[in-house]
């Protein structure tokens, strides 16, 4: 998400090669408003550079996991034709996935997501749900469902994901594709970390175990508001011969119900500090530290 924004393509093409020559890393997840913060004129450009790299030989597309992300309710008017507001319904869906496909160089993706919900919900830093901000007109989660479906009878999309979603929305997915035969949600990508544990600990959790709804999260740990909770935890990192990255990624990794730990990097130490993070070994007493300031400090990040 930052190549084509704090990184070139050739960074991106380092990054990459490194990723998978060195590391053996396949899992690729991008999005069509990538990078960030989004403008209308770099949008695109982190597919287009993954597309490039394995046009330029980086890989064999059938041994790459490749995911991206269509966009939930936006006023991003660029994301498409004749400057209409992003939309998750068929037409939204099919528009956004051909330009994805285009800018990677490939016909399918293995997963699909909806990058945010199509309906109101208190997302990117807000605290609580405010019914007076609910919008008409919400595409149902059937007919979100049914444009995916499409695009996965059409071949282009192997499974489909969410992404930045709650509970409810879960659940919803779950029971229209149980109800009306339509494909199984099979994913979900939201924040995790030593900062935001909450949310899917004491709740998604709950939702997503038990019906295969892996979770795919990203590791979020420099908020301002959370420089405390931060400071508690570099400390425990050092006590334990660990960099910050490597106790928060190895933290994400040990937890039972992680399908995969999201990483990104601006530079290769940074990369190569990131993978690393996935041969640690927490032990116990490692883990009971970082459980002590969780309880000091529990989602500093959220409060």
């Amino acid at each position: 998400m930052t190549w084509g924004m704090q990184n070139t393509e050739q960074e991106a093409h380092q990054q990459l090669s490194a990723a998978w020559n060195e590391f053996g890393l396949n899992f690729m997840d991008t999005a069509e408003i990538y990078p960030v913060p989004p403008a209308a004129e770099t949008q695109g450009l982190t597919e287009r550079y993954i597309g490039s790299w394995l046009k330029a030989g980086g890989a064999k597309r059938e041994d790459v996991v490749l995911a991206t992300k269509v966009s939930g309710y936006g006023r991003q008017p660029y994301l498409r034709e004749g400057g209409k507001l992003p939309r998750v319904d068929a037409d939204n869906i099919e528009y956004a996935l051909n330009r994805s496909l285009e800018r990677l160089g490939t016909d399918y993706v293995d997963l699909l997501q909806i990058h945010w919900p199509d309906r109101y919900v208190p997302l990117f830093g807000a605290q609580s749900y405010n019914a007076a901000q609910e919008r008409e007109g919400d595409i149902p989660f059937e007919e979100q469902l049914r444009g995916l479906e499409r695009v996965v009878q059409a071949g282009k999309v192997r499974h489909i994901g969410v992404s930045n979603e709650t509970s409810y929305g879960v659940m919803r997915f779950i029971q229209a594709a149980e109800q009306l035969g339509l494909p199984r949600v099979v994913s979900i990508q939201n924040s995790y970390s030593l900062l935001t544990r909450g949310g899917y600990e004491t709740d998604l959790a709950e939702v997503c175990a038990p019906r295969q709804c892996n979770a795919r999260y990203m590791a979020r740990y420099n908020q301002s508001l959370a420089k405390q909770a931060v400071g508690e935890y570099v400390e425990v990192a050092k006590r334990h011969g660990l960099t910050p990255a490597q106790l928060a990624l190895a933290w994400c990794n040990s937890r039972w119900f992680m399908a995969s730990v999201i990483i990104g990097a601006t530079s290769m130490e940074q990369l190569r500090e990131n993978v690393g993070a996935f041969s640690v070994e927490l032990s116990p007493e490692c883990l009971a530290d970082i459980d002590a300031v969780y309880r000091r400090y529990k989602d500093p990040a959220l409060n």
